[in-house]
């Protein structure tokens, strides 16, 4: 049974909390689980990402693993913010556009101290802040609310030309997707980034090749997608999504780019990390219940960093 968002920590599972249970791959750990490592972090957010999909019976859990380790990287080794002061003037500002996957961001600010753990226990639960795509509404962290697709990044220019024009020098990164790139509003504000040489503005689009119901390859074509954001004016970086190091050595490198704004186009795997996820569009909608929800479970368990 679900839970109103209200209730007190109570017994999840097995006589453990919400917390205890999705922590319990760690407990032959003696040491505190260190989420500066983008690694475990990932780990913890694709965790969290199943469980709080499952007891919502809510949908993206494909593209919550998808985008794990770009979060994880973010949120551990890259983002100037602090969890004690989330309206902080000089912080950085995230955008996650594509805010269907959003458990992804909960799970992040949630692990990093900005709101107990415990809470993602509520995620879609009734009158729970923490909605179904990322709103801002009654949660530490989050800049702004998305969901419909196409709105981050035009967003992200006006908080990046704004920062310039106020002589502030924190950064603005947007998530997006890739079937978000679809949006005429992402290439309308390429175009305008581009024109003002907005170099504090970095962007990552989530690559994963697949979108609500078909490859992108078959519902409309991206590539040469590299070529697509030069002919825009920006400067282009390309790694593999799911290894660490280079997603950030790609954000090092962005942030001492100057005279254009940057985009790293992450090549990722939708469902990464479950195998019987992986490439298999039904995922985006899919709810993980019954059997499928204990083999995922077992399976991100036994591969836990």
């Amino acid at each position: 049974m679900r839970k109103e968002a209200g209730d007190p920590i109570l017994e999840y599972r097995e006589g453990k909390t919400y917390t205890q249970w999705v922590h319990a791959a760690f407990d032959d750990t003696h040491t505190p689980i260190d989420t500066s490592d983008p690694r475990v972090l990932a780990w913890l957010i694709r965790r969290h990402g199943l469980e709080m999909t499952h007891l919502s019976r809510g949908s993206h859990i494909a593209s919550i693993f998808s985008v794990a380790e770009i979060m994880a990287v973010l949120y551990a080794r890259v983002l100037h913010v602090d969890p004690h002061r989330p309206d902080w003037p000089e912080r950085d500002r995230l955008i996650l556009s594509k805010g269907h996957a959003g458990a992804a961001v909960y799970a992040s600010l949630a692990e990093r101290g900005f709101f107990p753990v415990e809470a993602l226990r509520y995620h879609y639960a009734d009158g729970s802040h923490l909605s179904g795509h990322v709103s801002h509404r009654g949660v530490r962290g989050v800049e702004f609310s998305t969901g419909s697709l196409g709105h981050g990044l035009p967003v992200g220019c006006g908080l990046a030309l704004g920062a310039r024009m106020d002589h502030e020098d924190w950064y603005t990164y947007v998530v997006l997707g890739d079937g978000e790139c679809d949006e005429g509003s992402v290439w309308e504000s390429a175009l305008q980034a581009g024109h003002f040489g907005l170099d504090h503005l970095i962007a990552v689009v989530d690559h994963n090749h697949m979108q609500s119901l078909d490859f992108c390859e078959n519902t409309l074509k991206l590539e040469p997608f590299d070529q697509k954001w030069r002919d825009f004016g920006w400067h282009v970086l390309r790694v593999d999504g799911h290894d660490t190091d280079a997603l950030e050595a790609a954000f090092h490198a962005c942030k001492s780019h100057r005279g254009s704004p940057s985009i790293i186009i992450a090549d990722t795997v939708k469902g990464k990390g479950v195998s019987f996820m992986e490439n298999d569009i039904l995922w985006h909608y899919r709810t993980p219940q019954g059997e499928e929800y204990e083999a995922a479970r077992r399976e991100l368990e036994a591969h836990r960093p």
